[in-house]
């Protein structure tokens, strides 16, 4: 397959795990780079082998060579500049969540779909073969029927400075790290009557920074009866990433399914008898690579496109109504 030629939006610290290493796993060209501050740009393509430095974001979306973009700029300017991606007739790889809230995300997906452009929300997880196992487990009835889902997304807290903590840019823990377990809820729909929906939320603003969650926790129905819980915090004593699922025969759980090149194990537990599975310390984000690139060459079937990005924005956005947030503003540019 001809490599993919990409274009990237800022110099942002995750790129280096979620673009840079998976490119050079996959053959994937990264072609330009552009940042705020040219020298930070001229910096990181001297680090990470990007073959030019363009002066602006909009001149990486104009340059014909760039055939699709990744956006790992701070929440909040997600929406706006996958929007003008798209204008551009550009691919676009975006960190999640995609948009501010899901009318953002609705104008995404439309804009995607006149213009016949892929948008890809980086749910890199779901890529990995934990999260398939996951899945696997439980499509083949080992565990029986789902009754319950646990999902904790903890992580120690930023710098007071971090755009993460911003409400202008669509901070907050839910947005961060809480999208993860709402997503991974979503993705068990098909065994467990249809998308879940929310029963309850709480949470807690970080003191400082006005509307901006530290942590929320959120209660979930799916139509076949289970029950989940989606716990989330930016302020945490260290790094918690687990799922659980637990059947009416058994459980299977993994250790961290968001970050499974730290640790890829996968405990199965049925009739009391456990057994603990290994599926390999390769990074989700090159299996997430890989599937953008077979839908941009080959239209393979993407389950983090836009119209899926709709459905959670829905979902976070019912998270902040029920505990009491306003929901994330929309950036212009």
């Amino acid at each position: 397959m001809k490599p993919l030629r990409i274009g990237v939006l800022g110099a942002a610290r995750i790129a280096e795990a979620s673009i840079v290493a998976p490119a050079r796993l996959t053959g994937t060209r990264l072609v330009a780079v552009a940042a705020r501050d040219r020298t930070r740009a001229e910096a990181f393509a001297v680090t990470h082998d990007v073959e030019r430095v363009l002066d602006s974001y909009a001149d990486v979306l104009a340059d014909p060579e760039v055939e699709a973009v990744y956006n790992p700029l701070a929440n909040g300017l997600h929406g706006p500049w996958n929007l003008a991606a798209v204008a551009a007739g550009k691919h676009v790889l975006t960190e999640k969540p995609s948009a501010s809230d899901a009318d953002e995300a609705r104008e995404v997906r439309d804009a995607a779909a006149r213009a016949g452009v892929i948008v890809m929300e980086a749910f890199h997880y779901l890529y990995h073969p934990v999260t398939r196992r996951l899945l696997e487990v439980l499509a083949s009835g080992e565990i029986g029927e789902l009754q319950r889902v646990e999902v904790d997304m903890m992580i120690p807290a930023p710098a007071d400075t971090d755009p993460r903590w911003s409400f202008p840019l669509a901070g907050g823990a839910l947005m961060d790290v809480g999208c993860y377990g709402l997503h991974l809820h979503r993705a068990l729909a098909p065994w467990a009557g249809g998308e879940p929906y929310l029963t309850g939320a709480d949470g807690a603003e970080r003191a400082g920074h006005p509307g901006v969650d530290e942590w929320v926790d959120a209660e979930l129905e799916f139509p076949g009866g289970a029950t989940g819980t989606m716990r989330c915090s930016m302020a945490a004593d260290d790094i918690r990433m687990t799922a659980r699922l637990v059947g009416s025969r058994g459980e299977v759980s993994a250790f961290n399914f968001v970050l499974p090149h730290r640790d890829d194990r996968v405990l199965v537990t049925v009739d009391g008898v456990e057994r603990l599975e290994e599926l390999g310390r390769r990074p989700s984000y090159a299996y997430q690579l890989e599937a953008f690139t077979a839908a941009v060459r080959d239209g393979a079937p993407l389950p983090t496109g836009a119209d899926d990005a709709v459905t959670t924005a829905e979902l976070i956005d019912a998270c902040y109504e029920a505990a009491g947030f306003d929901l994330r503003p929309r950036t212009r540019l």
